[in-house]
């Protein structure tokens, strides 16, 4: 009886332990990840492009607005935000403050069903289960269109459902975007079409990594594809990986940068053609105010350089 209660006790101790970790370090430990992305034409110059996603800001997150300012001295060629900034009603004035030094440069932007939505309270063990990719429940709006007002007015391009391109370093880069198609907002067709054949580069952007839009971004020859959303799984376990995406993505692309191409997702062993696309999910900088917890997923930010294929 006397192992068995010491057994007890250890799980129950190694549980409170990794609960702290998860909703007091990790979760406040951010992190910058670094990709090399071979996509320009050959003897093009590198581009660098910031992307930043999932911030869920709360205004009291004084540390996340301060690092996320940081950011601006890496003077990206171009700064993508990927959605979900706030997680509160009050929160607009923060996130805008969080991003004013990255409006000093060329930028893009979607919105997240969290930018339109408040979180409401929620079971977190629900996060683990299918149920969690379901599209939320709430009908709490937030003033989205102050947040949408302010990321304009600093200089950045609204991509939701829209085509654009962009001078960035010197280059033409076509951008291509959807609103969130977790809320089914997602309007694809009404701006798709071949790649630009003047452009450097042709960029899909949206923020909840459904295939239903990511397959017809990569059969128009987009070749980066850059998304948000999935927290990278959030709750990770370590030398495994994510259990859920939130969306129907596969769990092994969950975060970070790998080959995508149409049918990729039901394909997932499939070697990647020679013009399958590059896509980057971002894991994200916050979580729900309901679910303050990461484990084995850092927060992070990415800086993707772009070079010649």
């Amino acid at each position: 009886m006397n192992t068995y209660l010491r057994t007890v006790g250890g799980v129950a101790a190694l549980g409170v332990a990794g609960l702290g970790w998860a909703s007091l370090v990790e979760r406040n430990w951010f992190a910058l990840r670094r990709f090399t992305v071979p996509v320009l034409a050959p003897g093009a110059q590198p581009l660098r492009v910031l992307q930043v996603s999932d911030l869920h800001l709360v205004p009291r997150q004084q540390h996340k607005v301060e690092w996320v300012r940081s950011l601006a001295a890496l003077a990206p060629d171009l700064v993508v935000n990927t959605g979900d900034n706030l997680a509160a009603h009050d929160a607009v004035p923060e996130a805008l403050r969080a991003m004013a030094p990255l409006f000093e440069f060329p930028g893009v932007f979607v919105l997240g069903s969290n930018d339109y939505y408040a979180p409401v309270p929620k079971n977190p063990a629900r996060y683990l289960t299918r149920r969690h990719a379901h599209a939320p429940a709430s009908r709490i709006t937030l003033p989205v269109e102050d947040l949408r007002a302010g990321m304009v007015g600093g200089g950045w391009t609204d991509l939701d459902n829209a085509r654009t391109v962009l001078s960035v370093a010197g280059s033409p880069v076509e951008l291509v975007g959807t609103d969130d198609a977790h809320i089914r907002r997602d309007r694809y067709a009404d701006v798709a079409g071949p790649a630009s054949p003047t452009a450097a580069l042709t960029v899909g952007v949206t923020h909840a990594p459904y295939q239903r839009v990511l397959d017809p971004m990569a059969a128009d020859g987009a070749r980066l594809l850059l998304a948000g959303h999935t927290h990278g799984g959030q709750l990770a376990v370590p030398l495994y990986g994510a259990l859920v995406t939130n969306c129907d993505l596969p769990t092994n692309r969950a975060k970070g940068l790998s080959r995508w191409w149409p049918g990729a997702g039901s394909a997932p062993s499939r070697q990647a053609p020679a013009d399958a696309a590059w896509l980057h999910v971002s894991a994200g900088l916050g979580t729900s105010p309901y679910a303050p917890v990461r484990f084995a997923c850092r927060p992070e930010a990415t800086l993707l350089t772009l070079v010649p294929r």
